[in-house]
């Protein structure tokens, strides 16, 4: 059983994506991500698998939770840097996980 000390180690974020890119030469991921962590943290770079369920367009402008204090990931020839969430639906694709509503940037869940 995980405890409440063991939660409160991850630092889960929000932020809002900025870009989307393909990443087709990736194994399990499928696009990188430009995501605005606020003022605190910065833009930091998320590779994720995203596909089929998301293009990458309609997320920009979207935000989503990210754990920002895992290590960096080198993914191919690129730097993972945050963890985005995400849960997967019944055909085992990604759906992001995101606020209900609009808050600001950076702030840490609980």
């Amino acid at each position: 059983m995980a405890t409440i000390e063991d939660f409160e180690r991850l630092d889960i974020r929000v932020g809002r994506v900025l870009s989307v890119e393909p990443f087709p030469e990736g194994k399990y991921s499928t696009h990188i991500l430009q995501i605005d962590l606020g003022a605190e943290l910065g833009t930091k770079k998320s590779l994720a698998r995203l596909a089929p369920n998301y293009t990458g367009p309609e997320l920009i402008g979207r935000q989503v939770l990210c754990v920002t204090n895992f290590p960096p990931r080198q993914i191919g020839k690129h730097l993972s840097e945050v963890l985005t969430l995400g849960v997967p639906d019944a055909a085992d694709h990604t759906v992001l996980l995101q606020p209900d509503c609009e808050v600001p940037l950076g702030v840490r869940m609980y």
